[in-house]
């Protein structure tokens, strides 16, 4: 017989079904598995960081604080994640070691500065100075895809115009001149069979195939550590666009080196950092050899002019960074290169975009004049053509 007083059997809360969601092997399992795998936009990463920063900053435990900024956001995978990471700090996880079980929205640096201020006990400080990195970051990320848009767009502008008089406006005089018995004029000729070949199925499957070939090829051969060599090589020495890379490049390193160092980081992690994320291979063998020279005995500014490929580094700044060095303050040093290159960076933009301008236009006047001339020397003959 049951007595009235036994307590009855607790009911799992959402904490509880989160736990088993995330835990549990199963139906379960695969969720996690694809949340770990997914990608979240920079803005909500920023708004995570910068929220967090201030609530442990008012003193909230941090787990607390994970969970109520997770609840105030709108059902997404960011949110599970979120979740999940709180619940992994109840269990006894460190801050740092939940935040590696989803590599793909928090990077090194992110992992390495969290654990840095586990270690130093100032971590509300740490996700304020990181917060505005990744600000920073986000706002050079998107002045460099600001100037990619024009010329894209110009692009696209011209095939969609190159299509519709290939493809709608030349068959007319096509039909007359045949309906005549008449020859069209030789450029209009060549573009009539270009216009043909287009429309050939059995040459657009294999052109098609090509393409797709070439893709993978493409994909695959990027990957070898030639591929990267040469894309990479063209990257830096691209006339427009090079200086721009480069100035992208050394503003995130220069910026993620004075975030780290300035936060009680060793200049080694952050050289290990910076290697990662530079995405470069002359730039990555750049700090790899700085790396080492460091760890030889060398200063930062000697172990860069003793580096391969060095020349990516201007002068002025390995002086600068020697003056840091001298005076003992590297990490602000750094940052007032960053904040110089970004400044370069934007007068690079500037610079590239001023020269595409006129070149995209130069490019759709041939294109557009070409087809323009192929389409009137029909309409000077028309005349003739009918009368015929």
């Amino acid at each position: 017989m049951t007595s009235a007083l036994q307590t009855p059997p607790r009911q799992a809360g959402p904490t509880a079904a989160r736990k088993d969601r995330f835990r549990t092997p199963g139906a379960g399992w695969e969720s996690v598995q694809t949340v770990s795998r997914v990608r979240v936009n920079q803005a909500d990463l920023i708004l995570f960081t910068t929220q967090l920063s201030v609530m442990l900053d008012s003193g909230v435990v941090l787990s607390d604080a994970i969970e109520a900024i997770a609840e105030q956001m709108r059902p997404c995978a960011f949110k599970e994640v979120i979740l999940d990471i709180a619940d992994r700090i109840k269990n006894g996880d460190s801050f740092s070691a939940a935040l590696t079980k989803y590599p793909r929205i928090f990077t090194t640096m992110f992992i390495s500065m969290v654990k840095a201020s586990e270690a130093s006990g100032k971590m509300a400080e740490m996700l304020s100075v990181l917060s505005g990195y990744l600000n920073a970051d986000a706002e050079t990320r998107k002045q460099v895809k600001s100037a990619m848009i024009y010329p894209i767009v110009m692009l696209l502008m011209a095939v969609a115009a190159t299509g519709s008089l290939m493809f709608f406006v030349l068959p007319r005089f096509t039909r007359i001149y045949e309906s005549r018995g008449t020859a069209l004029p030789k450029l209009t000729q060549v573009l009539v069979n270009f216009s043909s070949l287009m429309g050939n199925p059995l040459f657009l499957a294999a052109a098609l195939t090509v393409l797709v070939g070439g893709f993978f090829a493409l994909s695959a051969w990027k990957r070898t550590v030639t591929g990267q060599k040469v894309l990479d090589w063209v990257k830096v020495h691209t006339p427009i666009f090079g200086t721009m890379f480069i100035d992208s490049v050394l503003t995130r390193s220069m910026r993620i080196m004075a975030t780290m160092v300035n936060t009680g980081v060793n200049l080694l992690d952050a050289l290990d950092v910076m290697k990662i994320s530079c995405g470069n291979y002359y730039f990555r063998c750049l700090w790899e050899t700085a790396d080492q020279k460091i760890r030889d005995g060398y200063q930062l500014s000697d172990a860069l002019m003793l580096s391969r490929y060095n020349g990516l580094i201007a002068p002025s700044i390995l002086q600068m960074l020697r003056a840091g060095e001298k005076s003992g303050q590297i990490g602000r040093v750094c940052d007032k290169i960053s904040i110089f290159l970004e400044k370069n960076l934007q007068n690079s933009i500037r610079t590239a975009t001023a020269l595409i301008e006129p070149l995209m236009i130069t490019l759709m006047g041939l294109i557009i004049g070409t087809l323009a001339i192929a389409l009137l020397l029909p309409v000077f003959r028309i005349s003739s053509v009918i009368a015929q």
